[in-house]
């Protein structure tokens, strides 16, 4: 009797089963994924060092010095480097007159593309020149090339002035 009431309900959740089966549906949409990456750029630099103990009798010139820039864009990004002339030039496009300024004595200094010293570093007025580039994403590195021309003259202090580096992208 027993085998008798399970084969029923085998058989009655079986066919259960068929018919829910039967009566299952799926529907199916899609959906956007986005995401926008923008272009960007960052700087940041060394300090342009002549020495901090030169001897204007004894050093010869003209005095040559070396700064390196990092400059790091988002893949493929184009960039240009321009610098400005400083806040000791009297302007920022004048380039001719680059100078470092220990209270009211100048000393007068240039900022140069090339280690031949022959380009301005500038924001490309008043034949300076700017740098250009494609950022890879990695940092990539600009070297400054500074002189003073001439020491003759010159009364002991400190001298310091602040160029401004724009990175327009």
């Amino acid at each position: 009797m027993r085998n008798l009431l399970i084969k029923p309900l085998l058989l009655a959740s079986l066919a259960f089963g068929w018919c829910s089966l039967g009566l299952a549906a799926t529907a199916t949409n899609t959906f956007q994924v986005t995401a926008t990456v923008i272009s960007s750029c960052t700087v940041a630099g060394t300090a342009l060092n002549f020495g901090s103990s030169i001897d204007p009798l004894a050093t010869a010139t003209p005095l040559d010095a070396s700064s390196t820039l990092s400059v790091q864009c988002t893949n493929t990004t184009p960039y240009t480097v321009a610098l400005n002339a400083g806040v000791n030039a009297g302007g920022a496009s004048n380039f001719t007159t680059r100078t470092m300024k220990s209270g009211t004595r100048s000393l007068v200094y240039q900022l140069y593309l090339d280690a031949g010293r022959s380009s301005v570093w500038g924001d490309g007025t008043a034949t300076s020149a700017t740098v250009g580039g494609t950022g890879t994403g990695s940092a990539q590195s600009l070297t400054i090339y500074g002189r003073l021309p001439s020491l003759a003259n010159v009364v002991p202090g400190s001298y310091t002035d602040t160029v401004t580096v724009t990175i327009s992208y």
